[in-house]
């Protein structure tokens, strides 16, 4: 992934856009049939509740869904984590990098819920 953009709702829609790129390229195992279906609803996910915690009814609704993104984010990691690439270089490139902006995405969103609390 190239330059992150600024905007959280952006860069968690570029993350979700990223993954879809990416499992296109995978392997067809069964496993990874499966994987994948629960890494594009949880990358999905982050990006949606991300826009939902903006667009929140109040403190604790914003807090719930930024909660929840954190939540998606860490379960971005672990689908990320079990997928096969086929070992294949460059899919394992693209794989840890999305792995690590799911945690980066995870340890802001701690960040904003440790300020809302």
């Amino acid at each position: 992934m190239a330059e992150k953009p600024k905007d959280l709702e952006e860069r968690t829609a570029v993350f979700a856009e990223a993954v879809r790129v990416f499992v296109r390229r995978l392997p067809r195992t069964i496993s990874n049939i499966e994987d994948v279906k629960q890494l594009v609803r949880s990358s999905g996910s982050v990006a949606a509740n991300c826009i939902e915690a903006n667009e929140s009814l109040g403190d604790k609704d914003r807090l719930m869904k930024f909660r929840t993104c954190r939540k998606e984010a860490k379960e971005s990691q672990l689908w990320l984590r079990l997928l096969h690439t086929g070992e294949e270089d460059a899919l394992d490139q693209t794989r840890n990098a999305l792995r690590q902006e799911a945690h980066e995405l995870k340890l802001i969103f701690t960040s904003i819920i440790k300020k809302l609390e």
